[in-house]
């Protein structure tokens, strides 16, 4: 091995990926909103990494939709204000011991307010500057798995019914977001990061 390599072993391996808020519907009609830092798209499919306790993944197993809303970097404290909360109440020890507390109106708490989907019954995050509609297609159980515990998270993969994005991020006359003006929230090795600068394009680019 080179002397400029080192062999690490980090806990994480959050090398970056866009923060995602997805909403579900809870049982009693209202939305919940779950931040991910796992998530990636190819073609109408996005696969998401969840983890395998929270009201997230219950209300989309239970209802088989969502909303996936990719905040613009200005967001991170809105983000952030909601990222140790879960909408599950009694709050399960296994989120206790991770410094998760109950909250039953993300929205409020996180200042986001709501706007109406076209395909699904859930909401959307109008705050957000792209937002995609979702159906649940499939989930696998993965992590530290055990028979008594069951998985730490599940991979879901979901197909994308429809987008929205705000005005100013697209290019007028065309389907296109502007790259000039994206600016996605990511998440990287449990930092927020922004500002992304364009360095050039594929040759595949339009």
């Amino acid at each position: 091995m080179s002397s400029e390599q080192l062999s690490i072993k980090p806990s994480v391996l959050y090398f970056g990926t866009p923060v995602v808020l997805i909403v579900t519907r809870n049982p009693d009609a209202t939305a919940n909103i779950t931040p991910i830092s796992s998530a990636w798209a190819l073609d109408d499919r996005m696969v998401l990494g969840l983890g395998a306790v929270g009201q997230g993944i219950t209300n989309l197993t239970r209802e088989r939709e969502c909303t996936l809303n990719l905040p613009s970097a200005d967001l991170w404290h809105k983000v952030e204000r909601i990222a140790r909360t879960t909408g599950l109440n009694p709050v399960p020890a296994v989120k206790i011991a991770a410094g998760y507390v109950h909250s039953p109106d993300k929205f409020a708490l996180g200042g986001f307010s709501t706007a109406a989907s076209e395909t699904v019954r859930t909401p959307r995050i109008a705050e957000c500057t792209v937002q995609l509609e979702a159906r649940l297609l499939a989930s696998y159980p993965s992590g530290n798995a055990s028979a008594d515990e069951g998985p730490s998270y599940l991979i879901v993969e979901a197909e994308v019914q429809h987008v929205h994005a705000h005005r100013d991020m697209v290019i007028p006359g065309t389907d296109y977001i502007d790259t000039d003006r994206w600016n996605p929230l990511f998440y990287v090795f449990r930092h927020y990061f922004g500002n992304a600068h364009d360095l050039g394009k594929n040759f595949r680019a339009e």
